[in-house]
């Protein structure tokens, strides 16, 4: 079983930098690892993946040069680097972990995956 924690959220203001955190138990050194958001009267959205041993990563268009997705296995962290953050950005993010092969596309993760209760990111314009 796994267990996912984010923290660091808050309210910035636009042009602002966050970093959010995901603290996993149990073995997710073998787990790809996933951020994604959900707004207000939308659905989920995918923002950053990265293998396991993070080699590979993938950002969704919108975030491309403005986030870093990264990991820790000592930890059992995974984090996300939001810099140059706009109001668009505010959602609830939420962490996800995968089991199995990270390809060349970002892992298809669905609801039967690890997911954390989320953290709320508010951008002020």
């Amino acid at each position: 079983q796994v267990q996912l924690v984010e923290s660091g959220g808050g309210l910035v203001q636009a042009g602002d930098s966050l970093r959010l955190s995901c603290i996993a138990s149990g073995r997710t050194i073998s787990y790809a690892m996933g951020w994604f958001r959900q707004a207000p009267g939308k659905e989920r959205e995918f923002v950053a993946s990265i293998s396991r041993r993070g080699g590979r990563s993938h950002y969704a268009d919108s975030v491309k040069g403005r986030f870093t997705i990264s990991r820790d296995n000592a930890k059992n962290t995974v984090y996300l680097q939001m810099n140059s953050l706009k109001p668009e950005d505010t959602a609830v993010y939420y962490c996800a972990a995968r089991d199995g092969v990270y390809g060349s596309a970002p892992p298809p993760f669905n609801d039967d995956d690890y997911w954390g209760q989320g953290t709320q990111v508010t951008v002020s314009s």
